[in-house]
């Protein structure tokens, strides 16, 4: 079966978003979704067949202060509303379909990073829980989020240990992927000074998880060069979209986000054809 692979990148992915909504006016639906951070968080809206949803809550809160702002952190030691994002929006404004997900036959993989041991998981998302638990955890950036605990263990972002999980596709037998990135051809990751000082803050009592932050550039850079690889050697079994110009990541333009969506969904009609041709056996 093909696989869906979704990056993440805060409100990049609502280019991925214009992609599977076109995917869904074309009545297909992957049987295999994974994805990190904001990238998975907007599939499950595609795995419940919610047409729009995510686009509609970007241009509803993209600019409220209980979706991202100082006075959240200072409330609650989160730049992100936890509770509005996670747990009001999709109870009380644009309602999340649990009926529709949770008759999805398919398998959908929430990538998270254990800060013990800096390791990607790879989370059951039909396990996911009414707060949202998962998806919480999946897009916890350092310092602006707290850690997420589940069970046992605290997580944060799944991107800072496997960007474009496109290799656990490969691993779970998906010979044919739809990589959908949210960086323009051309990007490479740097280290930033940021990443670096928040790498050294955290290296006392998580090391694993501050080596994982140092080496990420590296291990994103590669996965982009093997992604690339796939779609130039294998390009009947790999079909790889992304933006044509760079979207920023805490973009706060609505017209901008709204159109990055339009980019998506227009890119995915003029390559839907090879798309489909993924289900052919």
């Amino acid at each position: 079966m093909p696989g869906l692979v979704l990056e993440g990148g805060t409100f990049r992915p609502v280019f991925s978003c214009g992609v599977m909504d076109a995917l869904l006016d074309h009545d297909i639906l992957f049987d295999y979704v994974i994805g990190v951070s904001a990238g998975i968080t907007d599939g499950i809206s595609y795995v419940s067949r919610q047409r729009g949803r995510n686009l509609k809550v970007i241009r509803a809160f993209r600019n409220d202060p209980r979706y991202l702002s100082l006075r959240n952190y200072l409330r609650g030691g989160s730049m992100f509303g936890l509770e509005f994002i996670y747990h009001e929006i999709p109870m009380r404004y644009f309602p999340f379909d649990w009926q529709t997900y949770h008759a999805y036959k398919g398998k959908i993989l929430v990538g998270v990073t254990n800060i013990r041991t800096g390791m990607p998981e790879y989370l059951d998302g039909m396990q996911l829980d009414e707060r949202c638990t998962m998806l919480r955890a999946t897009c916890a950036i350092p310092f602006y989020f707290p850690p997420i605990r589940i069970g046992d263990e605290r997580y944060y972002d799944g991107g800072l240990s496997d960007s474009v999980p496109i290799r656990k596709s490969l691993q779970d037998g998906n010979r044919k992927n739809l990589i959908l990135l949210t960086q323009p051809k051309g990007y490479r990751k740097e280290m930033t000074r940021a990443t670096l000082h928040a790498a050294n803050a955290l290296q006392l009592r998580y090391p694993k998880l501050a080596e994982t932050m140092r080496r990420r550039p590296k291990m994103y850079n590669d996965t982009i060069c093997f992604c690339e690889q796939l779609a130039e050697k294998r390009p009947a079994d790999t079909v790889l979209l992304r933006p044509e110009e760079p979207i920023d990541s805490f973009e706060s333009s609505v017209a901008r986000l709204t159109d990055a969506y339009r980019q998506g969904y227009e890119m995915a009609e003029r390559h839907m054809d090879r798309i489909q041709a993924l289900f052919d056996h």
